[in-house]
């Protein structure tokens, strides 16, 4: 038991390490739903956000991790199992907790270093006599169900119809889960088969039937636009921007004044206006692509300083997610390229940090097995395009506070996919 939590130590603290997110206890919910998407598209398992709270202390857990949880972290760890990890580190020896001050050492001698492994012990013990080793459920047999949706509609809000067949379930904990947002998920009767959920904003998600927490079925789905959309996000429900508040026959963007005229306030939060073009082109190979855009974010008072901005290409798998903001904002700044996610805490963003006086040019493309981000023309990062078929399937723009873009276009393999303003 005392092995078991040591090493379930260690295996956080390397993945911590990897990820370079700084320490676990800052981290936000967002960041336990990136390490989720992570983990799945580098194992192919799924763990829940609250799973991954609760295995690193964010929420009431009174057991340890199931046998496939724990071969799981340790593959994202670098190892290919639980018992290969535990193997390939079991000769480190464990610091003692705190440090022992030196005159104390020079003064007691080896009888500091017992009392403060002694109390190593202790607190060990006592967690294990709170904690109960999980052995696991039994794992389902997923062809005995079915799960499948389709949208009633084009464009935002959309209802989706799930049609499921969950009668095998041997409990009635039956889930439907609208994407990896766990809190999106819905208990449903085992022997019915239709339930029914609204989409708020576009985009690509993977929609699953669990049991339990067991995924038994899962399937990619894509909610799309009726060309360009627009919305204020909202804690409950967005604000929907009619065409003509944001479409303009040079660029997108709309006004303070259209935005303060539906009652929403620019201070002291001000709201991320968002904009969307998703399944209006066919799928774009992320292997050859080229993308370009010219953007710029008009308000930067009060809270809204840092003029916080992003650049989002949507896929069937994780995202691309180009951030920008003003230059003394970067260590704010995260950035992602499919499996690769860079935390401005953590590595030098400056080059995203932009002068929003004018339009900055944002681009990027792939070739050789790279993708490449340029800002204005100088390549600023590069990362592996992932071994394995992944589309383009939607654009997303979005500003704190309010801002515009200009000059899309989207090509592949050379060719011209989609043009915009």
């Amino acid at each position: 038991m005392v092995s078991e939590i040591n090493e379930l130590q260690r295996c956080k603290a390397v993945i911590e390490d990897k990820l370079g997110w700084g320490p676990a206890d800052g981290w936000q919910t967002v960041d336990f739903e990136n390490l989720s998407e992570l983990i799945l598209n580098q194992t192919g398992v799924s763990l829940s956000t609250s799973t991954l709270r609760r295995i690193w202390g964010r929420t009431e857990y009174n057991h340890l991790p199931s046998g496939t949880t724990l071969n799981t972290l340790a593959r994202f760890a670098g190892s290919g199992d639980w018992r290969t990890f535990v193997k390939q580190n079991r000769d480190v020896i464990p610091e003692p907790a705190g440090e022992i001050p030196q005159a104390a050492t020079a003064q007691k001698g080896d009888g500091w270093k017992k009392l403060a492994w002694i109390a190593t012990a202790v607190v060990v013990v006592v967690l294990a006599s709170m904690l109960a080793f999980d052995k696991g459920e039994p794992q389902l047999e997923k062809s005995a169900y079915s799960f499948e949706s389709r949208p009633v509609t084009r464009g935002i809000p959309n209802s989706v119809i799930f049609t499921y067949d969950a009668s095998a379930s041997p409990t009635d904990s039956v889930f439907i889960q609208q994407s990896w947002d766990d809190s999106r998920r819905v208990l449903v009767d085992k022997n019915l088969h239709k339930h029914t959920s609204v989409y708020y904003e576009p985009g690509s998600y993977k929609a699953k039937l669990l049991i339990g927490d067991q995924i038994v079925q899962e399937h990619k789905l894509l909610v799309g636009t009726d060309g360009w959309s627009g919305l204020i996000d909202r804690p409950k429900m967005p604000v929907y921007l009619k065409k003509e508040e944001f479409l303009h026959t040079d660029g997108i963007g709309t006004s303070t004044t259209t935005i303060e005229q539906k009652n929403i306030a620019l201070q002291p939060e001000p709201p991320i206006i968002k904009y969307f073009n998703v399944g209006n082109f066919e799928p774009v190979a992320l292997g050859d692509f080229s993308f370009s855009t010219e953007i710029k974010n008009e308000y930067n008072e009060g809270a809204a300083t840092c003029q916080f901005t992003y650049i989002s290409l949507l896929t069937d798998d994780a995202p691309i997610l180009i951030p920008l903001s003003a230059k003394g904002c970067v260590s704010e700044l995260n950035m992602m390229s499919v499996d690769n996610f860079v935390s401005g805490k953590k590595a030098d963003l400056s080059a995203l940090g932009v002068d929003f006086s004018d339009w900055v040019q944002v681009s990027c493309a792939a070739s050789g097995g790279k993708i490449r981000y340029s800002i204005n023309g100088r390549q600023a990062f590069e990362f592996p395009v992932p071994n394995r078929p992944i589309r383009i399937v939607g654009l997303a723009f979005g500003f704190r506070g309010t801002g515009s873009l200009r000059n899309v276009s989207l090509h592949s393999a050379g060719k011209p996919v989609f043009e915009a303003l």
